[in-house]
Parts: C-alpha cells; structure tokens; sequence
C-alpha cells in the first residue's frame, strides 16, 4: 500500500527532495542542484494550482465570474539556486501568497546576503561572493532590496528603551558622503559610546546630522535623555573639543563631570608648535596625563607651561584654557578607567573600521543606506564587545 507523504513547506520540500532515492548516487554528486530546483518548482506549482481551483470553486459558488487566465513566470533564490516557478491565474486572482510565504529569497540566503553586506563587501562584491554558494550571481539590486530588510531593525534601534547602566559615555562624530539633489556631500553622522560598570564598550546609538553644531548635537542627546538615558549614576562623559557638542552636553548633562580629550588636544597644541619640537613637546603632555594623580599631573603641566611659555605661547594658552577638564580622568583612582575616559580613541577606533567597510562602496545613494550600514557596522561591533546579537533569531 502506497502513503501518500504530505509536505506542507518549502524546507520540508528541499529535505525530501536531498533524501530522495530516485536519483543515483552519480547523479547527486553530479549535476544534482537542476533536479532539486525542478522538485522544488514543481511543489510550489502544484500548490498554487490547488489555491485557484479552490479560488474558482469558491467565486462560483458566490455567483461570481472568473476563470483561468494562463500564467507567468517569477523567480524564487533559494539555497539552490534560481527556481523558476509558473503561476497561475485567473481573470481576478493570482495566488502569489504561496510564493510570498516562502520569500523571493530564502532566509537563509538573505541572512548570507546580509551578513555579506554587514561585513562591507560591495553589492558587487556580494553577488560574486555568493556564486560559488548559489551556483550564479545575485545582483546588486537583489543585494540592495535584502539590506532593504535591515530598515526595521535600524528604525527599533533608535527607539528602543534606554537604561541608565554605564559608567561613562563618550561622544565623537564621523563625516560620510552622500548623495543629495545639489551633488555629494560630506554629512556627520553623531556617535554615543558607553562604557559599562564591568569595562565592556557599547555603541548605543547613533544619528545621521547635517552638521557638528550644538543644535544637532542636543538634539540627539534629548533624545536619548527623553529615552532613558538620563545620566543618572555615569560619572562622567568624554568629548572631543567641539564647541557644539560641549555646549549640548552641558545643556542636557549639566552635572556629569566633563572629560576633554587628550589625542584631540595635543594634535590641536602640536598644530602651533614647529614640527622639529613636536617630539618634546609631546613628551611632555603625555607625563602630564600619565601622572600617577592629579597632584602629579598639575606639577608635569606647570613644568611644561614654563619649557615652553616663551617659544609657544599660543599653545600653552591651548592648555591652560582646558587644563581642568583635560585633568577630569583623576578624579578616579583607577588607571585602567582612566585610561578607557581621558580620549575618545575608543570611538575613533571604530570610525577607522567604518571608513574601512564603507569605502569600497563609494557615495550612499540616501540617508536609509548610510544608517544600514553603520547599524550593521556598530551591531557587529557590539558583538565583538559581547553586548549586542545582529540577528534576533
């Protein structure tokens, strides 16, 4: 007696299609993938057949008109390869759900597409990656309308509930090109960093700006304060010396201690310095910070002011006006914080790995493109950091 085997989805339907018999075991290890991709359109066919005869007889019974109207061909990307399906129609119905429910692509190959772009190949370089894998090419605008999926995710990102759990934030920007109706430009993109209780980093979030001015940069800190991140127990906040972002941080985090940033600081002293005593001048800012307390630190940076008061005085004056705040690391006793608050190198580290990733695919296109791939970017980062999952599956 013969069993009649049901398969209700895809997956089930390329599993048999593997386990089946029918073939030799040449045919398998030969050119196999054709037979597969055959079963698999033939299954959905049968499918859709089913769903307008069930349409027909259901429009019939309504006394409703209808009847069948040929076909057309669409293509589903599968672990396999292309599938080409016909599907059928009548005169008011087509019964596209069935290839719907399956995705034009599989999961899986879109989560290989994905994780391709997230690692900053090209559409270009996606589709030649994946040849070998799907046995042909899948275009750029394939590759364009999967990343096209990471919108969702970008947009619960930026609303998701925050919690006052760091020890210290660090702010920073990053300048990326894109295109706009007046040619390319240079836009900002604002960048929040925490650093847990336990040492491990997080970016939390991020916001695509039309400049670095105090404006856009209280803009994105309201945001995140009206969200949860109010500041309560951070001890303190790390900048670079942009006017706009001290002035927001002081608007919005008034009583969080400030931290200016030390790499910032001594490139801004080296730039009035002459280049034969930047090594000196150097050595001499890094025994200031490297001070085993703040008592030593004051005591490095008046021996400094006084080498080097008479031959450049406009740079001690680049100094003395942010001393205190350059010094704000000292009010915590351990070195290895200190260390992790008194620049935003953290920050610029993964600036240089977004630069990296992102310029093989020159100018974005629109704003949407710029944050899939800094959500992706700053996701996989997480990652590393062990605080954050990509795909939540």
């Amino acid at each position: 007696m013969k069993h009649k085997i049901m398969i209700r989805s895809l997956p089930e339907a390329m599993t048999m299609v593997k386990e089946m018999d029918v073939l030799s075991e040449d045919e398998w290890t030969g050119d196999y993938r054709q037979s597969a991709k055959d079963a698999i359109a033939s299954f959905l066919a049968d499918r859709m057949k089913e769903k307008v005869v069930c349409h027909l007889a259901q429009t019939e019974a309504n006394g409703i008109p209808d009847r069948r109207n040929g076909t057309y061909l669409r293509h589903l990307l599968t672990e396999l390869g292309d599938v080409v399906v016909s599907v059928p129609r009548t005169r008011t119905y087509a019964p596209i759900g069935v290839i719907r429910a399956y995705a034009r692509r599989s999961q899986d190959v879109d989560r290989l597409i994905l994780t391709c772009f997230l690692l900053g190949l090209s559409t270009r370089k996606v589709g030649e990656a994946l040849l070998t894998i799907l046995g042909e090419k899948v275009s750029p605008a394939a590759v364009s309308h999967a990343a096209q999926s990471l919108d969702a995710a970008v947009l619960a990102f930026h609303r998701r509930r925050l919690e006052n759990r760091y020890r210290a934030l660090l702010f920073d920007g990053v300048v990326l090109t894109r295109k706009t109706g007046g040619g390319s430009m240079k836009k900002p993109v604002l960048v929040v960093l925490g650093v847990h209780h336990d040492g491990k980093k997080e970016i939390i979030d991020f916001r695509c700006a039309s400049s670095e001015s105090a404006d856009e940069w209280e803009a994105f800190l309201t945001n995140l304060a009206g969200r949860g991140l109010t500041g309560e127990g951070t001890g303190v906040i790390s900048v670079d010396g942009g006017k706009g972002l001290i002035r927001a941080v002081r608007s919005v985090y008034p009583l969080i201690p400030l931290q200016r940033c030390w790499a910032h600081k001594i490139r801004n002293i080296l730039n009035k310095v002459r280049k034969a005593d930047h090594k000196a001048v150097k050595k001499g800012l890094v025994a200031i910070y490297a001070a085993k307390n703040l008592k030593g630190a004051r005591s490095a940076a008046r021996r400094w002011v006084d080498t080097w008061a008479e031959s450049y005085p406009a740079a001690v004056k680049c100094l003395q006006q942010d001393l205190d705040e350059l010094l704000t690391c000292f009010l915590f006793a351990d070195p290895v914080f200190r260390r992790k608050i008194r620049t935003t190198n953290a920050i610029e580290r993964i600036f240089r790995e977004v630069r990296r990733r992102t310029r093989p695919m020159g100018v974005f296109e629109n704003r949407a493109s710029i944050e899939r791939i800094l959500y992706a970017v700053f996701t996989y980062e997480n990652i590393r950091y062990g605080v954050h999952y990509v795909f939540g599956c």
